[in-house]
């Protein structure tokens, strides 16, 4: 009795005209990890353009060089998954707002309806020139580029994409922005003026410890020990945008209202404390003695305030820098009162995050190592030290003294 034939796999492709008008293949690529059979569907303007690309698929096959995907859904499709079912497991909620918004407003509308397979580095670097054209900055666009990039690479660990093209693919040349850190004396007089606002001790900590702004913010007193003269950073303010809170009718919120924050039952929005913004950002910072003094003092004014209020202070937190009310202070006042206080010192304008600049430079100029200095702003990486901290004219003066005494001076060549 013979054994039955094996059915011999087509590895034909074919090729018809669709109703859209549109040249389709079906192109037998091989088998599945599950063992089915994998064809291939190719679409392309022209017949001429779709044997092209038959044919390269073809030689991929036949050289061992394809690599099967799950399935070739559109890049829209794609990234709406990777925001809302994959992202939210590792992704902090700032994080994660702010690559929905740079994919949904920048990236989804443009390409969104490309396929996956069909995707290449020239597709995105004319989406960036047009960008460009629109008025977008460097700075944006290639922040849109890295948010692209990581979610393509997802989907090719996933198997949905064979290659990334945003690997390939050149986002605009940044400008270099240089960053003056306040001297000595800028940072002095600010200091000064400081003593008309809210909370002096908070601008204090600022430009000697170059804490981030809503790690100030979200100090609470049990983190600060004075007897040891240490704080500890464990938390962060941070703004939340309010989500609807009531039923969705046919995908629209039942309030009829656009806007979460207007939602009766708004839920998830305001100002919050959050984890800090990276593990290494959890860390105990050492404080100057002037410093412990005038915490200190700042605690005592503190108590004075919320027994004065009684039962109008929002006790909900033990805040270091609490509002008037004594309730978490909104990062954009604490913004604007920053804006005020140069202002009123008389010094440049430049920004809240500039106050981190200043203290790691002024950190250097007193020759502490830069490891250290990395443990104080909470930093892991060395390059992000080289970001932030400047070879101000006292630290080049110092280098050009000390080259000179190498070099010239008699009694150190003696």
């Amino acid at each position: 009795m013979s054994r039955p034939r094996k059915p011999v796999e087509q590895t034909t492709s074919t090729l018809y005209r669709g109703a859209d008008g549109y040249w389709h293949a079906r192109v037998t690529m091989g088998r599945r990890p599950d063992g089915s059979t994998a064809r291939k569907h190719v679409q392309r303007r022209t017949k001429a353009e779709l044997r092209d690309a038959v044919r390269d698929l073809e030689r991929r096959r036949d050289a061992g060089t394809y690599i099967w995907t799950q399935d070739d859904i559109a890049l829209g499709q794609w990234l709406e998954h990777w925001l809302e079912s994959v992202l939210p497991m590792t992704a902090r909620w700032k994080t994660l707002s702010t690559y929905r918004s740079q994919m949904r407003v920048h990236v989804i509308p443009a390409l969104g309806q490309w396929r996956l397979s069909e995707l290449r580095p020239e597709h995105l670097e004319e989406h960036y020139r047009r960008m460009q054209t629109d008025g977008h900055s460097a700075h944006v666009i290639r922040g849109v580029h890295r948010v692209l990039r990581s979610a393509l690479n997802e989907a090719v660990r996933r198997r949905r994409l064979a290659t990334n093209p945003a690997l390939v693919a050149r986002p605009p040349r940044a400008k270099d922005v240089e960053v003056e850190p306040l001297s000595v004396e800028e940072s002095r007089r600010v200091l000064a003026a400081a003593q008309s606002t809210l909370h002096p001790a908070r601008w204090s900590i600022a430009l000697s410890l170059g804490l981030r702004q809503g790690e100030t913010l979200g100090l609470l007193w049990p983190d600060v020990d004075l007897d040891d003269g240490v704080l500890r950073i464990r938390r962060a303010v941070q703004r939340h945008t309010w989500e609807h809170g009531c039923s969705s009718v046919d995908g629209a919120p039942s309030c009829g209202r656009k806007r979460g924050a207007e939602c009766e039952d708004r839920t998830g929005g305001g100002l919050q404390l959050v984890e800090p913004k990276t593990k290494a950002s959890k860390r105990t910072i050492v404080l100057p003695q002037p410093l412990v003094d005038e915490l200190k003092a700042h605690r005592a004014v503190v108590n004075r305030r919320r027994l004065a209020a009684g039962a109008d202070w929002e006790s909900t937190h033990d805040l270091v820098f609490p509002a008037a009310n004594g309730g978490l202070i909104d990062p954009a006042r604490d913004h604007t009162e920053w804006k005020a206080l140069l202002e009123r010192a008389g010094v440049r304008e430049v920004r809240l995050h500039d106050a981190r600049h200043t203290a790691a430079t002024l950190l250097l100029l007193q020759n502490v190592d830069i490891r250290t200095v990395m443990s104080i702003m909470g930093w892991t990486e060395m390059a992000t030290a080289q970001r932030y901290t400047h070879a101000v004219d006292e630290l080049r003066r110092r280098a050009a003294r000390q080259m000179g005494a190498l070099l010239w001076d008699e009694q150190v060549m003696k």
